[in-house]
């Protein structure tokens, strides 16, 4: 005869195993990758608006329209080359949040 509260005992014992600690753990990897993820996006802003303020103190000493061109001329490819490497580095930590999100720990 099986005993009612054994089995009850031993199911809850397995699903915790299998399902609520991988999901604790898929969790807790969800909330680290997401602040990573947003205090990367942050420090990435807080450079661009360094860079823009530097360009804009550059604009206002220059001496005549050509330095004017030349200044944001130059600002607007860094930038467009910054812009690039940033969403390259956002993309790269975002599917390396998904894998890390997904992936059972190994050894566990």
């Amino acid at each position: 005869m099986v005993d009612i509260n054994e089995f009850a005992n031993k199911t809850k014992e397995a699903f915790d195993e299998k399902i609520v600690d991988p999901a604790r753990k898929a969790h807790a990897k969800f909330v680290e990758g997401g602040s990573s993820l947003g205090l990367r996006m942050l420090d990435q802003a807080e450079s661009n608006t360094r860079e823009a303020f530097a360009a804009m103190r550059q604009v206002a000493e220059a001496q005549d329209l050509s330095q004017v061109m030349k200044i944001q001329g130059d600002f607007i490819r860094e930038q467009s080359s910054r812009s690039v490497n940033q969403a390259r580095e956002i993309g790269e930590l975002i599917m390396k949040f998904g894998r890390d999100v997904v992936t059972p720990t190994k050894g566990e």
